[in-house]
């Protein structure tokens, strides 16, 4: 076997088809490009000064580019869980943040939207 790293992602079970490696890494980059989004959208808030309140964006943009960051990291967590399932021939792991994504970006949204409204 040819030296892989990271060693605990490839060095349990066998190579799996190529078109799921690849598809595992397509998602991973998904993932990325969402947290890349997130992160933007922090610098955004930020910078337009959305909402006008002070306070209010500082908490915003935190939340915002804390999301973005988790998003990041559990990003390659999920990647490498992915790519051992498919190597052990385990399931898959759930997407778990998926979910609080969705929720915090509900929660952000709606924070904006009613301080836009009320400025």
């Amino acid at each position: 076997m040819t030296r892989r790293w990271p060693r605990r992602v490839y060095g349990e079970g066998t190579e799996p088809d190529p078109r799921f490696t690849f598809a595992n890494e397509r998602t991973f980059l998904a993932w990325i490009r969402t947290a890349l989004a997130l992160l933007a959208a922090g610098v955004a808030l930020e910078a337009l000064e959305v909402p006008e309140h002070e306070a209010a964006r500082r908490v915003l943009v935190v939340v915002v580019v804390a999301l973005g960051t988790l998003c990041g990291g559990v990003s390659y967590w999920r990647w490498a869980a992915a790519e051992r399932a498919m190597r052990t021939g385990r399931p898959l792991p759930a997407p778990a943040i998926a979910p609080l994504l969705a929720v915090g970006l509900v929660v952000v949204g709606v924070a904006v939207l009613v301080g836009v409204a009320a400025s």
